[in-house]
C-alpha cells in the first residue's frame, strides 16, 4: 500500500521530538493525527490535531475517532508523550508520581489499547514507544526512578505485546534515546549533558525520528528496544 494512504497517530506532538516525528511521517507520505495537551490546528489538511490530556481515556478515544472519521484507518501509533522529573527518590511527591504515571503509563495504555483494537481489524499495524536509556544505564547525578519505573514498564510491555500480536500482523517496538537536543534542555547545558554519552555529544531530534522510521519499514523487526543513545546503554 502506498504510504499516502497510511495514517500515523503521534502523541506528545506539539513540540520537540513529537513535532519532528510529525514532520518525518509527513515527509514519508503518511497522514497524521497529532495530539498533545495544548496542540494548535495545522494548516496541512493531512495533519489533524487533537488537544487533550493523553492520560485520560476520553482523549485517547477522541484521537482514534478522529483518525477513523477523517482518514478511515489507523496504521501506526507512536507513543512519544512523556514527562521526566529528576529528583532524589525520597523527594518525589504524590503529585510528581501522579503526573508521571498519568502521562507515561496511562497515556500509553489507553491509546495503545484502542489503536491495537483497530489494527486487529485489518491484521496490520505498528506501535512504537519512545522510552529512555536511563532504564538500562542509570547515571550518577541524574536521579530517574520515576522514569525507570514508567519507561522501563513500556520496554517490558513492548516485548509482551510484540509476542501477543506476532501472528496478527501487528508489530510493537520501542526507541530508547539518550539525551536529545530539544526544547527541554537549555543550550548552556548541552556540553555537560553531551559528556554523559560515550560519543561525547547529545543526539539530535532527527536521530530519533530516523530510528522510528527505520522500525516503520523493518517488517521483520518486532519486540525490539532500539537504543539511540550515543553508546550509553553499552556503558562507559
Amino acid at each position: 500500500m502506498s504510504a499516502s494512504h497510511k495514517v500515523a497517530i503521534i502523541t506528545g506532538a506539539s513540540q520537540g521530538i513529537g513535532a519532528e516525528l510529525v514532520k518525518a511521517y509527513r515527509e514519508r507520505g503518511y497522514r497524521v493525527v497529532a495530539t498533545a495537551r495544548n496542540i494548535q490546528p495545522s494548516d496541512d489538511p493531512d495533519i489533524l490535531t487533537v488537544a487533550g490530556d493523553i492520560g485520560e481515556r476520553d482523549t485517547a478515544r477522541r484521537v482514534i475517532d478522529t483518525a477513523l472519521e477523517k482518514f478511515d484507518r489507523v496504521d501506526t501509533l507512536v507513543n512519544n508523550a512523556g514527562i521526566f522529573v529528576a529528583k532524589p527518590f525520597t523527594s518525589y511527591t504524590d503529585e510528581d508520581y501522579a503526573a508521571v504515571t498519568n502521562v507515561n503509563l496511562s497515556g500509553f495504555f489507553h491509546i495503545t489499547q484502542l489503536a491495537i483494537a483497530e489494527m486487529e481489524k485489518r491484521r496490520s499495524g505498528h506501535v512504537v514507544s519512545i522510552t529512555t536509556s536511563l532504564v538500562d544505564h542509570a547515571i550518577s547525578g541524574v536521579p530517574s526512578v520515576l522514569a525507570s519505573l514508567t519507561k522501563g514498564g513500556l520496554n517490558a510491555a513492548t516485548k509482551s505485546l510484540a509476542i501477543e500480536y506476532a501472528k496478527t500482523g501487528i508489530r510493537v517496538n520501542a526507541v530508547s534515546p539518550g539525551i536529545i537536543k530539544s526544547p527541554m534542555h537549555a543550550p548552556e547545558t548541552h556540553d555537560a549533558l553531551g559528556a554523559l554519552h560515550p560519543v561525547g555529544h547529545m543526539g539530535e531530534m532527527r536521530d530519533i525520528a530516523d530510528a522510528v522510521l527505520y522500525l516503520e519499514s523493518a517488517g521483520f523487526v518486532t519486540g525490539e528496544i532500539l537504543h539511540v543513545d550515543g553508546g550509553q546503554s553499552a556503558g562507559h
